[in-house]
């Protein structure tokens, strides 16, 4: 299975997808804003990282998909983007991303979050999606309410960062399908114009 857009392809991890991985993952800037990420990152954390993806994605009943962002114009592995703890009874999941820092401010999270989303309300039916964030990681907090998330709570000293070793509030975010279908179109024109700009 994957996931198109204009930019990027959204699929399965591939066994040489490592050497993308560690090459985003061992940066600080980005381990330090997620919760189960060593520093340093090293080959054997990605190669774990790599063959639990293709696990999950050989299970029957699925309740995690972690799709790697692929750039289409270099093939190259820029982050993850996954929707986990799907609960198909109260129709439920979590959503999260990372990105290699080098592809910061370029729209691709944006981008991918687009797909993620139609796929979350569209083909897993589901009616609600929650992201977290630490409180100082601000960039995923205003992401989140750029793409139409309503902050519903903090959840105080919640998480011990693996890769510093501090412990994190975190911050709520949720997605009512209802509010997606509403929001989705001036999002797409936001992905849009980072394409124009990219292109010039």
């Amino acid at each position: 299975m994957k996931l198109e857009t204009k930019r990027l392809i959204l699929r399965p991890a591939k066994k040489k997808d490592w050497k993308d991985i560690l090459e985003g993952a061992k940066d600080l800037e980005v381990s330090k804003m997620l919760g189960t990420v060593p520093h340093p990152y090293k080959k054997k954390d990605a190669e774990w990282f790599v063959n639990d993806n293709q696990k999950k994605w050989r299970k029957k009943e699925k309740t995690d998909y972690t799709f790697f962002i692929e750039l289409k114009s270099g093939k190259k592995v820029i982050g993850a983007t996954g929707i986990h703890k799907i609960d198909k009874v109260h129709k439920t999941c979590i959503t999260g991303s990372w990105i290699n820092k080098k592809y910061w401010r370029n729209g691709y999270i944006l981008e991918a979050k687009v797909a993620i989303l139609d796929f979350i309300f569209n083909n897993l039916k589901l009616r609600k999606v929650t992201s977290e964030a630490f409180s100082g990681n601000l960039a995923s907090q205003k992401m989140s309410e750029k793409l139409g998330f309503t902050r519903e709570g903090l959840k105080r000293k919640e998480i011990i960062c693996k890769a510093t070793g501090k412990i994190e509030d975190e911050i709520m975010y949720g997605l009512l399908k209802e509010e997606w279908k509403k929001h989705r179109q001036k999002i797409v024109k936001e992905v849009q114009k980072k394409w124009k700009e990219q292109q010039k």
